[in-house]
């Protein structure tokens, strides 16, 4: 039997273990990409790590979320994220130039290359059939240190693409069918591998779309062929001689085999508050609206502004509603700008933003309250939008600009024909916004503002964990729930003791007060505990408050990671049962934890407060209970001195392809 792709990918990159579905293994990265609120907290970490220099064959640091200044604090954090770039050999993209995965597509994707990034929709580049996961800010540090990033061998699920769309409906329409099908959870430890004779007409930046969302699936990835559209879209980035085929082997074997029909699908909406919550549009078309929103870093491609641009040309934006655009590159925008694209906007009363993630993670242009906002993104976790009673639905640019002509929430289908658009066969190649660092020898001056703290380093676990239980959750819960991310919180990235002021402030505020009353404590969650972003500051900063334990009835992949990475136990309850019977402020104790968990023992928990015991479980690899005893990543690569180690990832700086 052949290989199909994901397992090509993975075994040209294979440095540890066995491609055995659920055994850890551990891959050479090829390419990092670092966002700014993330990057902070990486760079500091991976300065500890004693690397003179970044060992990735490319890696770029993307200033892309917090560009909203509204004071000092991402003004100078993004002076640090230049100055590490520059003494450390990453590259750098200038405030404005792109949300890191549209001009990461752009400019540095390559088929059949592996992509470790510090945002979960670095998922993204398997739209050009490499292996790209996002992580855990620590995993990348580790990454950039020229280490293997480790994983579970993931089971690989064909997802067999047939028919072609029907008019008006899109990629995000597919991806969203597939949510509405599979949803949040149901992508977990697996590779949605797509395949199938749709794929003939399907553009990269279509693949784009679904490649994104791929992620709310909790997916480790989505991989795509590169294929005669993806030599297409590098030929117009200037950039066909980095193209190669690459596809399954004709008799590859799959896990799972899923097919989709693109001709029976219609548009569809995810309703509050998740991607998973899919209904047909015609279901609730004639919602009134109060805001649509367009781009962000899911659906900001030139051909999805361009469709926007080609449905409200000479039309007007609906006196109830403001719409917004948040263009995905400079590059893309540039382009739009050529055509004309803008100016149809701009007359139609379309609010543009910066090329910026924006709204999307609550950076401006927050919704009013309780007011439906109909955007293209990603996710509409509760009060993700800046608005903490915020109604946010998520939908493909055709309902979005169909929507903000006429008010209420409408089936873009009613609007009669639709627009043609094809994308640029050459595109105008913007790169000047790339700073690109020097070889090295030159002192750097490393410039750190007074937001930013020294990394918080957690104590080896415990043998004994007393606590109480400090907050009880339910099933689904976001790394926005844990750590709310928009204009308030996120420019406190930087200073661990500031932002954990702010944990769960949208499920318990008083959730940091009693945790420092109480001297920590232990949370307990339902299931997929942890969805959503990558960023660990959603464990950092219980830990530290002093939480110790997560007991769950499941984990997201990321979050679940970023626990270990930073000290705290991630256990799940034997019995789902016991997830019921435990309540919030119950006192709970775990003895004998370091030998149970080294043996492969199950725990026992002593509910102090009912008088029962029950027992919780793990799933932990020999390396994650090294890196939990030793107290998380960081301290473990000070003890083990990996550093030392041979770098798995070779090869010359890149240059930026394409000219002005």
């Amino acid at each position: 039997m052949g290989m199909n792709l994901t397992q090509k990918l993975i075994a040209s990159h294979l440095v540890a273990g066995e491609m055995k579905a659920g055994t850890e293994i551990g891959i050479a990265i090829d390419q990092t990409l670092i966002q700014d609120a993330t990057g902070t907290m990486v760079w500091l970490q991976f300065e500890q790590m004693g690397v003179a220099r970044v060992k990735n064959r490319v890696c770029v640091q993307y200033i892309d979320h917090n560009l909203l200044q509204t004071s000092f604090e991402n003004a100078d954090d993004h002076l640090f994220l230049q100055s590490m770039s520059a003494k450390y050999g990453a590259i750098f993209s200038r405030p404005g130039n792109g949300i890191s995965h549209f001009a990461h597509l752009e400019r540095f994707d390559r088929p059949g290359e592996t992509l470790l990034g510090s945002d979960s929709h670095t998922s993204t580049g398997g739209a050009m059939a490499m292996l790209a996961i996002g992580t855990g800010g620590s995993e990348v540090a580790a990454a950039m240190a020229g280490q293997p990033f480790y994983f579970k061998m993931p089971r690989v699920v064909r997802m067999q693409l047939v028919g072609a769309f029907p008019e008006w409906v899109s990629a995000k329409d597919l991806i969203l069918e597939l949510l509405r099908r599979m949803t949040v959870k149901g992508g977990l430890n697996q590779v949605m591998e797509y395949t199938g004779p749709a794929l003939d007409k399907m553009t990269v930046s279509e693949r784009a779309t679904v490649a994104n969302m791929n992620q709310e699936l909790g997916a480790t990835a989505g991989v795509f062929p590169s294929d005669e559209q993806t030599r297409r879209f590098m030929r117009a980035q200037h950039r066909e001689p980095e193209w190669r085929a690459l596809a399954a082997d004709a008799d590859a074997g799959y896990d799972e085999e899923i097919e989709i029909d693109l001709s029976k699908l219609e548009p569809l909406i995810a309703k509050p508050h998740s991607p998973d919550n899919v209904v047909p549009v015609r279901e609730i078309a004639g919602l009134p609206v109060r805001q649509v929103c367009v781009g962000s870093s899911v659906n900001s491609s030139y051909r999805d502004l361009k469709v926007t641009a080609e449905i409200v040309k000479g039309k007007h934006v609906a006196p109830n509603l403001h719409m917004t655009l948040s263009p995905g590159s400079r590059q893309i925008l540039i382009n739009l700008e050529k055509d004309g694209a803008m100016l149809d906007m701009a007359l139609a009363g379309v609010r543009g933003l910066e090329v910026a993630c924006g709204p999307c993670i609550g950076m401006g242009a927050a919704p009013p309250s309780r007011g439906p906002s109909i955007r293209t993104f990603n996710r509409n976790f509760p009060g993700r939008s800046g608005t903490a009673d915020d109604e946010v639905y998520l939908c493909s640019p055709e309902v979005a600009a169909a929507t903000a002509l006429t008010g209420v929430l409408t089936d873009p289908r009613t609007l009669g024909q639709p627009p043609r658009v094809r994308e640029p066969d050459d595109y105008i190649i913007y790169t000047d916004d790339f700073i690109f660092p020097s070889n090295g020898g030159q002192p750097v001056e490393i410039v750190m503002g007074p937001n930013i703290k020294p990394v918080p380093v957690p104590e080896p676990l415990a043998d004994e964990i007393k606590g109480e239980v400090l907050l009880k959750t339910r099933d689904n819960i976001s790394t926005d729930d844990i750590l709310p991310g928009g204009a308030r919180v996120l420019p406190l990235r930087s200073n661990i003791p500031a932002i954990s002021e702010h944990t769960f402030e949208y499920v318990d505020a008083t959730f940091p007060q009693r945790a420092r009353e109480k001297g920590g404590g232990l949370i307990v969650g339902g299931e997929n505990y942890g969805q959503g972003s990558s960023r660990e500051h959603a464990a950092i900063a219980p830990m530290f408050l002093g939480v110790k334990a997560v007991l769950a009835k499941s984990f997201a992949r990321i979050h679940w990671s970023n626990l270990i990475n930073w000290g705290i136990l991630p256990v799940t309850f034997a019995n789902a049962a016991d997830y019921a019977r435990v309540e919030e402020r119950d006192l709970l104790e775990l003895y004998g934890v370091r030998e149970a968990i080294s043996s492969g023992k199950e725990l026992a928990v002593r509910d102090v407060t009912k008088g029962l015991t029950f027992a919780v479980t793990h799933d932990l690899s020999k390396r994650q209970i090294e890196i939990l005893l030793d107290g998380g990543l960081l301290n473990h690569i000070r003890k083990s001195q990996v550093t030392g180690r041979r770098s798995h990832v070779t090869g010359p700086k890149p240059q930026v392809t394409g000219h002005a």
